[in-house]
């Protein structure tokens, strides 16, 4: 799988910081679809391990909590530090789900991505291998980003540059930054029916400390951007000054982050 954003350890921060910030989001999704003591659970690009976190500390040491993750140095690494914590629950497989079967046998009663669909290549086929891997009576969990409304308000250009390198390098590889708002239609095809239900959350925030995030998500798609010419290192440049500038001189202005898009459907 080919991860738009990189493999550095300044990306590994920013995904903990994303993960701790949707916590709650997804902490109230799990809780709505009943996830409860002792049920076996599949993270599906587990990344950094946060939303294991939150499956553990459900489903207790009685449940079982796997990751999967094509990065298995970062999947290694975050359940090392789940099991210092107490979670011995936790456990992690290296595989790739766009080219192989990499899950353990037997199903699983909560099959789950935060932020995976956006950086495959073909979401319906992902998402059936998911749909297969859930128990009969398990349920199928997924979260995804439409990042097109990201805005500010009042209106900056500098938040233009990020729409035209960030957006547009995710673009040039082939990835819908509207993915989000498709998740109906995509478990449709890959499950045979719509989701059960849906949950859209938003947020808002002041620039000065949502700046932080999208400076660090331009600086993490730069090398690829470079690659495919939608962003060279004299525009990469360019944007980290100006936006270091904008928020001093406008920190109050408010940033409206990509909606999360949550779908969720039992078999």
């Amino acid at each position: 799988m080919t991860y738009v954003m990189g493999r550095t350890a300044a990306e590994y921060a920013r995904l903990r910081d994303q993960a701790r910030i949707w916590a709650d989001a997804t902490g109230t999704l799990l809780d709505t679809v009943g996830l409860a003591p002792g049920a076996r659970c599949l993270d599906v690009g587990c990344g950094p391990g946060e939303t294991m976190r939150l499956m553990a500390q459900r489903v207790g040491a009685t449940g079982r909590v796997v990751g999967v993750d094509v990065d298995g140095d970062l999947g290694r690494a975050a359940v090392d530090r789940l099991v210092e914590d107490g979670h011995r629950q936790c456990e992690f497989v290296e595989g790739d789900i766009e080219r192989a079967d990499p899950v353990p046998d037997g199903g699983f009663d909560l099959v789950f991505g935060r932020l995976i669909l956006l950086h495959v290549a073909d979401p319906v086929a992902v998402l059936r291998r998911m749909w297969e891997w859930t128990a009969p009576g398990g349920t199928l969990v997924v979260q995804d980003y439409d990042m097109r409304g990201v805005a500010l308000d009042p209106p900056l250009p500098v938040l233009d540059e990020w729409r035209r390198g960030f957006l547009g390098t995710y673009a040039a590889a082939g990835r819908d930054v509207g993915l989000g708002h498709r998740l109906p239609r995509l478990f449709a095809e890959a499950t045979g029916a719509l989701p059960d239900g849906t949950v859209v959350t938003g947020r808002i925030d002041r620039l000065a400390t949502t700046g932080g995030m999208l400076a660090a998500t331009y600086r993490s798609v730069t090398p690829v951007g470079i690659t495919l010419g939608t962003i060279t290192e004299a525009q990469a440049q360019r944007f980290q000054a100006d936006l270091a500038e904008a928020m001093t001189a406008h920190p109050d202005h408010q940033a409206l982050w990509p909606l999360l898009i949550g779908a969720h459907r039992r078999r």
